[in-house]
């Protein structure tokens, strides 16, 4: 087995970043579109802006577990390096796999996210079609 180095968790930091940056902008998109869903059924009480709303906190919940798993990750990540550092490395090996784990996961989340907003999108889409 190939000896675990200081580049090799490294190389996921650049990784890491800009999927959080994505993760951030998804989260302040949907931010602001529960925000005009707000106002809208405050001025009137539609029954559709209540499904709309219920699929954006669906995808909310979502975004906030992509970026929990992939802060671990990152965080474990680091933590190699620091275990790498202070020579220890089976250890090491171990908590780098599980920083792997959680990007997977991360990623397989942000799937069933991309899943459930061309749903909605779709929704959109036959409202304005059956017109």
């Amino acid at each position: 087995m190939e000896q675990l180095t200081l580049t090799t968790p490294a190389l996921l930091f650049s990784a890491i970043s800009l999927i959080m940056l994505a993760y951030t902008n998804r989260f302040l998109a949907y931010a602001s579109v529960v925000r005009s869903l707000h106002d809208k059924y405050l001025e009137k009480k539609d029954k559709r802006l209540l499904h709309q709303i219920e699929n954006i906190k669906k995808r909310l919940y979502l975004t906030r577990a992509m970026q929990i798993f992939g802060i671990s990750s990152l965080l474990l990540c680091v933590l190699t390096m620091f275990l790498i550092y202070i020579e220890q490395p089976i250890i090491a090996i171990w908590v780098f796999g599980i920083a792997l784990v959680l990007l997977i996961i991360s990623l397989a989340v942000l799937i069933m996210e991309i899943q459930i907003s061309v749903k909605a999108l779709e929704h959109h889409i036959s409202d304005i079609e059956n017109c």
